[in-house]
């Protein structure tokens, strides 16, 4: 999605589900980051725009989606073009969707559980996965399936990531299952394989190692019994973001 020169990606500091394995955590636990205006916000964007990046990439964006918007509007003004990427947790209610309908290109979710059990202790959220679910499906609605142009630079759609995590506490067979059955067939699907213990995740006793090579290929045959026709693994994932 980045190509050649990049994305213009924009962290913002704390997160609305704190997952307690974040590979972010001093981000989005500890608020590392500095507080800046709107005004501020649009003049990085257009710097971004004018380095060459293909895109605006916001990260964990849902809890200042308000003042995104009061940024987006001064940067647009002065000629902000280039695509939105909304790049968030997938816990995301619909009045919020709705407020981004039109405005963001590309929706960049996860669906990372789903089982209440596991998403309730490891971020708090037992609701998680109607949650997402719902998400998805709001996204789609409004972007409709990944495109991307000649040189594999996304231009506009859903593209879903799942993080493949020990013990097959993410449930990817089942996640893979229903964006197959419920969202689309043609869903770019990122099946991610970088899973290590950050944050407190080393406490607990499921989630305290890596996933394992075992697990990973598990995850992509349940992803392609599925019937998911687009699946971008980590290293297919590098190539189209240049990250």
């Amino acid at each position: 999605m980045v190509g050649r020169f990049g994305s213009g990606t924009i962290f913002f500091s704390y997160c609305n589900l704190l997952c307690c394995f974040c590979q972010n955590y001093e981000i989005s636990h500890l608020g590392e980051g500095a507080e800046i205006e709107a005004k501020k916000l649009a003049a990085i964007m257009l710097e971004l725009q004018q380095r060459g990046c293909h895109n605006i990439n916001l990260v964990t964006p849902t809890h200042v989606v308000p003042q995104i918007l009061e940024a987006l509007l001064l940067a647009v003004e002065n000629g902000l073009s280039i695509p939105l990427v909304y790049n968030s947790s997938g816990y995301e209610r619909a009045p919020t969707l709705q407020l981004l309908r039109g405005i963001v290109d590309i929706y960049m979710p996860d669906f990372k559980f789903w089982d209440e059990q596991w998403a309730k202790r490891y971020c708090n959220a037992p609701d998680y996965r109607g949650v997402a679910a719902g998400a998805l499906k709001a996204m789609h609605s409004q972007v409709g399936d990944l495109v991307v142009d000649s040189h594999g630079i996304a231009e506009r759609g859903l593209l879903v990531r799942h993080l493949v995590m020990p013990h097959g506490i993410s449930g990817t067979k089942e996640v893979m299952e229903y964006l197959a059955r419920e969202i689309s067939a043609h869903t770019y699907v990122n099946v991610m394989d970088q899973y290590r213990p950050c944050g407190t995740a080393y406490q607990d006793e499921f989630i305290n190692r890596g996933i394992s090579e075992k697990e990973y290929s598990a995850a992509l045959q349940w992803a392609r019994d599925a019937g998911l026709e687009r699946l971008d693994q980590r290293q297919g994932f590098r190539l189209l973001f240049r990250i």
